[in-house]
């Protein structure tokens, strides 16, 4: 704390410049504490160039719609970022003020703003957030992209009422479009992401997780349009099959990470072609892959991606999953987490002697508690201890 006197020194003493300077490393809270101190004070913390990020996540209750809209107004073309997540407040009257206002946005961060509903206006605007906005239609994302060609990053995750022509819209205007976010857009199909792959050729990272309409026609139209393909999330796509990530793997060389979690019907000839055609694997998950075996396995260990770069593997559930594949893993030096949830096969011992090649690894398993034995009388059933706790 210090005196109005004191305030008046450090005036004199420092030029407006290096007091703006200070004020632009402030977080939101301390500027606002700023701008109370005296009228000097007030107009240099609340300058517009000391709020170009802002991210009101921690204030997200007391957020309506007005202070978005003053906030627009003060900040003018200096804001680049701004995070409105989780502001259930905030509706589409502050978005068109801020949209006006903002004209050199570059992050948009809407996710949760359950009010929000077709939003335009920021043609500078290179990556938006408006996951869970479950009220934005094709009307909406047809507009977005007619205005903002140069988005690079698009979440839509849980936007349930978007079909097929949302994502025909994206593929015809957003070519420089690098990452993309579907989840749980329950209602999409081949015909729409087809689209993309073939608008989007820059595509790096497609999460396309709970889209369970998809068949492999999707992984085809990936690998001959989108080779810089680093990221593909496709958990809960239970109509992929070892065809169609055969294409993908070659063509696809760059994959980094895969989420293939309950992509019920791969079995192990999927493993040799990633093994193959794609040595920068660093994360792959197979949980509920009930087809694995120790021969896909096998290959994964002996593959490119083996020895320097794979470093996490999800096995969860996989039943035929044996101890076996922790031998063929030894090798994988890069290796620092495996998943072994209910994979019935693999024993401690197991787990023990591949901990005697990584020491560091983080095996995340679990063993069912023994059953006791009978009682001496023998009339006593037998329960393991998991039965008698419940």
């Amino acid at each position: 704390m210090f005196s109005n006197n004191d305030e008046a020194a450090i005036n004199k003493k420092l030029p407006k410049e290096l007091l703006l300077r200070i004020f632009s490393f402030l977080d939101v809270v301390t500027l606002c504490r700023c701008a109370q101190v005296s009228r000097a004070w007030n107009v240099l913390a609340l300058d517009g160039s000391n709020w170009q990020r802002i991210d009101l996540f921690d204030f997200q209750r007391d957020i309506e719609g007005r202070v978005v809209e003053n906030i627009s107004k003060r900040c003018g073309g200096f804001l680049r970022k701004l995070s409105l997540r989780g502001c259930l407040g905030v509706g589409d009257n502050a978005l068109r003020t801020f949209a006006q206002n903002c004209r050199n946005i570059e992050v948009l961060n809407l996710n949760g703003c359950t009010k929000i509903t077709d939003t335009e206006g920021c043609p500078l605007l290179e990556q938006l957030i408006i996951s869970w906005c479950d009220q934005v239609t094709k009307d909406g994302i047809q507009a977005l992209v007619r205005g903002c060609g140069g988005l690079r990053a698009l979440s839509l995750k849980g936007c349930t009422q978007l079909e097929d022509e949302a994502l025909k819209f994206i593929g015809a205007h957003c070519p420089e479009l690098v990452t993309l976010n579907l989840q749980t857009c329950l209602q999409i199909t081949d015909d729409g992401l087809i689209t993309i792959c073939r608008g989007c050729h820059k595509l790096q990272s497609l999460c396309a997780s709970g889209c369970s309409n998809i068949t492999d026609a999707i992984l085809n139209a990936l690998g001959q349009n989108c080779p810089r393909l680093r990221i593909l999330e496709v958990a809960r796509c239970s109509q992929l099959t070892d065809v169609g990530f055969t294409t993908l793997a070659r063509n696809c060389h760059e994959l980094e990470k895969m989420d293939l979690e309950e992509c019920v019907q791969i079995t192990d000839s999927t493993l040799i072609q990633l093994s193959i055609h794609c040595p920068r694997l660093q994360v792959l998950s197979l949980s509920h892959c009930e087809l694995i075996t120790d021969d896909g396995i096998r290959h994964l260990g002996n593959g490119a991606c083996a020895h320097d770069r794979l470093e996490v593997i999800e096995l969860d559930n996989c039943p035929l999953i044996t101890d076996a594949s922790l031998e063929h893993l030894k090798s994988c030096h890069s290796l620092e987490r495996i998943e072994l949830y209910d994979c019935q096969q693999i024993t401690r011992a197991g787990i023990k002697r591949l901990r005697t090649h990584l020491p560091n690894i983080k095996v995340h398993a679990y063993f069912a508690p023994v059953t006791p034995p009978p009682s001496v009388g023998g009339s006593r059933q037998r329960f393991c201890r998991c039965c008698i706790i419940l």
